[in-house]
């Protein structure tokens, strides 16, 4: 359970009381139950598909008001769930669990805390309870990675911070020090030891196919958004693979991609991030 993180509660089902909505098919039973009603009081009424129709209209005005209704009801119910909560629905979530928002902090960081501080809540100071302290230090903490090495009892905090390309400066990773080293956060027996997380930097070579007709300004578009995209989906452990950059690459108008840097695929430690440096795209030709 120590592992369970916010994609693992966007893999669970969507709950059964969070209904999925369709106008047309609630007018389509509102229709249907007016001429059954009809047909029971003897009465013909054959004009109800005419949009000018009045019953047509009252239908319509009913239904949306039920649609209005039934979706207010799904917002009701999303906030009870961590990963559908937002807003304050989300604050009032996270503070059961003594967890309160940083300014300026977006949902999904403190969904993460709340995660954290789930699991960290023990007696006997978990790795989840260091990283949610540590997380909740700064706001420019965004990762750290809990470990020991071998059979060396110490605490390692390895810093992935939210600027600086990754890397933790020193006054962040005092912040980060002060906070984990805190009487009531560190456990009596523990040795800890922070430091930036290893931020290691990778170019990015490809030769590339377009489609006939495009023009080649889409390569400097692709190379100059890649590192960003990474920024998005990468963080501490996290490989890069070329598949990852295949389909990236592959935007409209590109045909084929094959990596030629870095090969094979980029394997890292937990305590390591990747940062993709210079992008280069060859354009090899055009094909269908």
């Amino acid at each position: 359970m120590s592992d369970f993180t916010l994609g693992d509660l966007a893999a669970l089902p969507v709950p059964e009381i969070i209904e999925t909505l369709s106008h047309e098919a609630i007018l389509a039973a509102r229709k249907q139950k007016f001429l059954d009603l009809c047909i029971a009081r003897g009465i013909d009424y054959a004009t109800l598909d005419l949009e000018s129709d009045p019953g047509a209209i009252l239908l319509e005005e009913s239904s949306y008001e039920e649609i209005v209704l039934r979706a207010r009801g799904n917002d009701i119910a999303r906030e009870a769930y961590l990963y559908f909560a937002s807003g304050d629905a989300l604050e009032h979530l996270a503070a059961f669990y003594d967890v309160e928002r940083l300014a300026g902090e977006k949902d999904d960081r403190l969904k993460v805390r709340t995660i954290l501080a789930i699991q960290g809540r023990s007696t006997g100071g978990t790795r989840a309870r260091y990283k949610g302290i540590a997380m909740a230090a700064s706001l420019r903490v965004a990762d750290v990675e809990v470990y020991t090495v071998g059979i060396d009892p110490t605490i390692r905090f390895a810093v992935f911070a939210a600027d600086n390309n990754g890397v933790a400066d020193a006054s962040l990773l005092q912040i980060v020090r002060d906070a984990v080293s805190a009487d009531d956060a560190r456990m009596v027996n523990d040795t800890i030891v922070v430091t930036s997380a290893v931020v290691q930097v990778v170019d990015v070579v490809a030769d590339v196919w377009l489609l006939p007709g495009v023009s080649e300004t889409i390569l400097s578009t692709v190379a100059a958004d890649l590192p960003g995209q990474w920024i998005a989906d990468g963080g501490l452990g996290r490989d890069l693979a070329d598949a990852w950059l295949v389909s990236r690459i592959m935007v409209a108008g590109v045909q084929r991609a094959v990596i030629t840097a870095p090969v094979p695929d980029i394997v890292v430690a937990p305590y390591t991030a990747v940062r993709i440096g210079a992008v280069t795209l060859n354009l090899r030709g055009r094909d269908f």
